[in-house]
C-alpha cells in the first residue's frame, strides 16, 4: 500500500522536512543510569498505569541507539525529533552528569553523519523526582531551574542542534497531570491546573532567552497541541461550551505566546482558580518564536454541562484509532487555518500526527493499512492548509517506534517501526515502507 501525493504538491518541495519523532522516557530505558522522574514514581502507583508496566527499560534506547539511528536514516528522513531527559543530564545539585551528556553528543554525532537534523525537545514530561518533591511545576522557581537546564544543554550541544522546543504540548503538563490526574504526579485541581500552566508558560519563555543567546543558529520554538472543538448540538448553550473548550484548551497556551496574554476565558474564572501571575511574566513568555509546531490527532465535541462549564462527548463511531479517536483528518486543515486567521504565526511545523492501531506481528510482517491510510489523509490535510496560503515547512510522523504510551503502558501501538518488547527486535511495518517510498520519490 502506497501513500501518494500529486507532483506538484508542496510536500515535495526539496526545501519541506519530513521526519520521525520519539520522546525520551518513552523508549529510553536505562533507568538505572538517571535520576527517577515523575514518571517513574507515577509508574509505580498501583492503577495509575492500565497493564501495570513502567518506562524502565522500554525499548532498551539507550543501549541499541545505534541500531536505531541506522533504522532512522534507512527511511530516508531529513530530520529526528527527540527529547532529553532531564534527569539523565543535570544532576541532583544542578551540575552535568557527562555520562548523559555524552550519550546524547554521541546520538547527535550520530546524526549529524547520515545528515539527519535534530530537532532537540528540552521537555517531554520527565520532570526529575527530586524537582517535584520540591514542588514541581507549582513552584516557580522550577521555570528558572528549567533555564538554567537549557542554558547548560545548548552550550553542551554547540552547533549539533538544527532546532529547539523548549516544550512538548504543555496544556497536557498542564491538564492532564494536575485537571484530569491521568498522568504524573496525578493531581485534579483545576486551580492547580492553571497554575502549573502559568509556570511552564514561564519556563518557556525564560528558556527561549537563553536560546537565543546560546543557539541563535538554531530555530527555536515550542510544540503545542490543538484540537477543533465542536459543538454536540446545534443548541446555544452546546456551541458556547465549544468555545470556551477552544478558549481553554487551545488559546489558552497558543495567545499568551502570540499577544502576551490569556484568552478573555480567564475572567470568568474564579479568583481563586486563576493563576499568580507575576509583573512582567506575560512579556517573557511572549518571546519571539522561530516557528510553532503543532501537534494534531483529533477533533473534540463538548457538550455544556450542568455547572456551566464544557463536558467532552467521547466518539463511538468508526473509523476510530485503538485508542478510540475519531479519524478527523479534515480537522487538521481546520484547526491550523483557524490559527492562521487568528494569529500573526510564525513557520509552523507539523511536529508529531499518527495513529494507534491493533498491530500484530506474522510471519516477521506487521501489515497496518489503515495506519497508512491516516497519514495518506493527513499529508492531503496538510497539503490543504499551504494552498490556502498557509506557511508549513515540515512534518513528523508519531512514532518511529511503538514505545510505553504514557497511562495506558504497552498495549497501545503508535509506532511505524513495531517492538516485540520481550526480545527488542524491531520490525518495519508497512506505513514504515509506505513514508520510506514517499520520501525516496521525492525531488531533491
Amino acid at each position: 500500500m502506497k501513500i501518494s501525493l500529486a507532483n506538484n504538491s508542496a510536500l515535495l518541495q526539496p526545501d519541506f522536512v519530513f521526519g520521525v519523532a520519539t520522546a525520551s522516557f518513552q523508549i529510553e530505558g536505562a533507568a538505572d543510569s538517571r535520576l527517577p522522574c515523575i514518571w517513574d514514581t507515577f509508574c509505580a502507583e498501583p492503577s495509575r498505569i492500565k497493564d501495570g508496566s513502567n518506562g524502565l527499560v522500554a525499548c532498551d534506547h539507550v543501549n541499541r541507539w545505534r541500531e536505531d539511528i541506522e533504522l532512522i536514516a534507512a527511511l530516508g528522513v531529513d530530520a529526528y525529533r527527540f527529547s532529553i531527559a532531564w534527569g539523565r543530564v543535570i544532576k541532583v545539585d544542578g551540575s552535568v552528569n557527562q555520562a548523559g551528556l555524552d550519550f546524547y553528543l554521541q546520538l547527535l554525532d550520530a546524526l549529524q553523519a547520515h545528515n539527519i537534523k535534530a530537532f532537540v525537545t528540552l521537555y517531554h514530561w520527565d520532570l526529575p523526582q527530586y524537582l517535584q518533591d520540591a514542588g514541581g511545576w507549582l513552584n516557580r522557581d522550577t521555570a528558572y531551574k528549567f533555564a538554567d537546564y537549557a542554558d547548560m544543554i545548548s552550550k553542551a550541544f554547540g552547533e549539533r542542534v538544527y532546532s529547539y522546543a523548549t516544550l512538548n504540548e504543555p496544556f497536557c503538563s498542564a491538564y492532564l497531570s494536575y485537571e484530569a490526574g491521568i498522568h504524573a504526579p496525578g493531581v485534579q485541581n483545576r486551580q492547580q491546573g492553571r497554575q502549573v500552566a502559568h509556570h511552564l508558560l514561564l519556563a518557556h519563555g525564560l528558556a527561549m532567552q537563553v536560546l537565543q543567546k546560546n543557539a541563535a543558529h538554531a530555530k527555536n520554538g515550542i510544540v503545542l497541541n490543538f484540537s477543533p472543538c465542536h459543538p454536540a448540538s446545534n443548541n446555544a448553550a452546546d456551541i458556547r461550551a465549544a468555545e470556551m473548550a477552544d478558549q481553554y484548551h487551545n488559546h489558552w497556551y497558543i495567545q499568551p505566546l502570540i499577544e502576551g496574554r490569556y484568552p478573555d476565558l480567564i475572567r470568568q474564572l474564579s479568583v481563586t482558580e486563576q493563576p499568580d501571575i507575576g509583573v512582567g511574566d506575560m512579556a517573557i513568555i511572549a518571546q519571539p518564536l522561530d516557528y510553532l509546531g503543532v501537534n494534531y490527532y483529533t477533533r473534540t465535541v463538548y457538550r455544556a454541562n450542568d455547572k456551566g462549564w464544557f463536558s467532552d462527548v467521547p466518539p463511538t463511531m468508526p473509523p476510530l484509532t485503538d485508542m478510540g479517536w475519531e479519524i478527523y483528518p479534515k480537522g487538521l486543515t481546520e484547526i491550523l487555518l483557524a490559527m492562521h486567521r487568528r494569529y500573526a504565526l510564525p513557520p509552523v511545523y507539523i511536529a508529531e500526527n499518527g495513529a494507534a492501531m491493533p498491530d500484530t506481528l506474522a510471519c516477521g510482517q506487521v501489515d497496518d493499512p489503515d495506519r497508512v491510510s491516516y497519514f495518506q489523509q493527513h499529508l492531503q490535510a496538510t497539503e490543504d492548509a499551504i494552498n490556502a496560503g498557509m506557511r508549513i515547512d515540515g512534518y513528523f510522523a508519531w512514532s518511529l517506534m511503538d514505545n510505553f504510551e504514557w497511562a495506558e503502558g504497552y498495549a497501545k501501538r503508535f509506532g511505524i517501526i513495531y517492538v516485540d518488547y520481550a526480545t527488542q527486535q524491531r520490525t518495519l511495518k508497512t506505513s514504515a515502507i509506505a513514508l520510506r517510498d514517499l520520501f525516496a520519490g521525492r525531488q531533491k
